[in-house]
């Protein structure tokens, strides 16, 4: 490789700081390579023109010891590190890096040529050693220290990018495992952990984990439902199972096992503007209902597979949020709607006097809608324009169905994913327990409600 004057070295790293040109291309034209030409950058950000000086700078052994020591502390490259201290080659770096690593201190001690002379003042000299080797030992601990917070914070940055949170119990493990490298005491103080909170935990790790049976059922709970319970679901679960918990242990053990549910999603906008009559709020998000039959609520959603739109029109009994029968289709047409409220209203009996809510969507505002409620004396309501928060309980389904089972699953076409929609309807209405329910299912509380009644 050819030789450079400072000078050209100094107006080919400006080139590149004016940012006229690229250091690759520079590095190629130079004949140098672009680790080199790298090395060159460092040096002008970090001295100046005036790193470029050809100087000879003797190195005690405390001097080599810091930069070691700053190249451990901020993880700085034997490149950077030597421009940060104006050392004329990296290659000297290595070499003190790999002499400390073999054998020590003592092997960054400068050798000397020619002979020794004797000193007169014999303490003086003996003076300046115990200083030397003071500094040395203090320098040597700081180093050690590094290496071990180095080697501490690695093993606890592992575990919080796994699991969120690092416990007590985490970071004794930790400390248990450096133990033969480090004095526990310094790790201990690294960690901020007590000594005697330290050897309790230590204690407890051979122990049989007491909560191995909930935790089995726990994940059994979860791979039953895939994964779409979050651990609030999961505490009433238990409690209809017989484990009585407290909902914090079971957040503890979900977070533990990594059981995490789904996000939720928008739903399909329906509304076109006036093109009927649009009926007054009657439910003014008075969302509960004293029974069956009572209050429903409907609206449509929108799917999008294999490159083509699907809609589904549900009707939702507002008294146990089940599904009372739904129509889907290729196209959002007001059959759709009129054959969901066909098969909806033969649920209904004579004493039944309901409301049904909707959005100002254009298919509740046509009027053989509005002529069949009317015929069957059920009260028409629709939430104000533009306020989802009218029609909560609908957007809710619909941001659990497809958190749940949309985008949960995989379908291998449009009829699989009808059949799947059905069985996961059949277990939404059966099987999958709400919290204000009591624990239970739609159709459990409904068939528990009339139990009573």
């Amino acid at each position: 490789m050819a030789k450079f004057t400072s000078l050209e070295k100094i107006q080919a790293v400006k080139r590149y700081v004016e940012g006229t040109e690229g250091y690759k291309s520079i590095a190629k034209e130079m004949g140098v390579s672009t680790s080199v030409f790298h090395t060159w950058i460092q040096l002008y950000r970090h001295q100046g023109e005036s790193g470029f000086k050809k100087r000879y700078t003797p190195y005690s052994i405390e001097d080599k010891l810091k930069i070691l020591s700053y190249m451990n502390e901020y993880g700085t490259s034997i490149r950077e590190t030597a421009a940060i201290f104006n050392i004329s080659s990296h290659a000297t770096l290595l070499k003190w890096e790999k002499q400390f690593q073999e054998r020590g201190i003592d092997a960054l001690k400068s050798t000397k040529k020619g002979r020794l002379q004797m000193k007169k003042d014999g303490k003086k000299k003996a003076d300046q050693e115990t200083q030397t080797e003071e500094s040395m030992e203090s320098l040597q601990e700081e180093i050690n220290r590094l290496r071990m917070e180095n080697a501490y914070f690695k093993k606890v940055e592992y575990l919080s990018s796994k699991q969120g949170k690092i416990t007590k119990q985490d970071k004794a493990k930790v400390i248990h495992e450096l133990r033969g490298e480090f004095p526990v005491n310094a790790l201990l103080k690294v960690a901020g952990l007590p000594r005697s909170t330290y050897y309790y935990r230590v204690k407890r790790f051979n122990r049989p984990d007491k909560d191995a049976s909930l935790k089995k059922v726990i994940q059994e709970i979860c791979d039953e439902h895939q994964g779409r319970y979050g651990y609030r679901r999961v505490k009433a679960e238990l409690t209809n199972r017989g484990y009585h918990v407290n909902h914090k242990k079971v957040q503890r053990i979900t977070k533990e096992l990594g059981l995490t549910c789904l996000v939720r999603m928008k739903k399909y906008r329906s509304y076109k503007g006036k093109v009927g009559m649009v009926a007054e709020n009657h439910l003014n998000r008075q969302f509960e209902a004293k029974k069956p039959n009572q209050k429903w609520a409907t609206d449509i959603t929108e799917f999008k597979l294999f490159g083509e739109k699907l809609y589904l029109s549900p009707m939702l009994d507002l008294f146990n949020g089940e599904i009372i029968e739904y129509t889907i289709g290729s196209r959002p047409t007001y059959s759709l709607v009129s054959d969901m409220l066909e098969k909806s209203l033969k649920h209904l009996t004579g004493e039944d006097q309901l409301l049904i809510h909707s959005d100002q969507g254009w298919h509740y505002q046509m009027k053989p809608f509005r002529h069949i409620l009317r015929q069957r004396h059920i009260t028409q309501s629709m939430s104000r324009k533009g306020n989802c928060y009218d029609n909560a309980v609908m957007e809710n389904f619909f941001g659990i169905l497809k958190s749940e089972f949309l985008y949960y699953n995989e379908f291998t076409s449009i009829e699989h994913f009808k059949e799947e929609l059905e069985k996961y309807i059949h277990y939404y209405n059966h099987k999958r327990i709400k919290l204000k329910l009591k624990g239970m299912s739609p159709v459990q509380y409904r068939i528990h409600a009339q139990q009573v009644a």
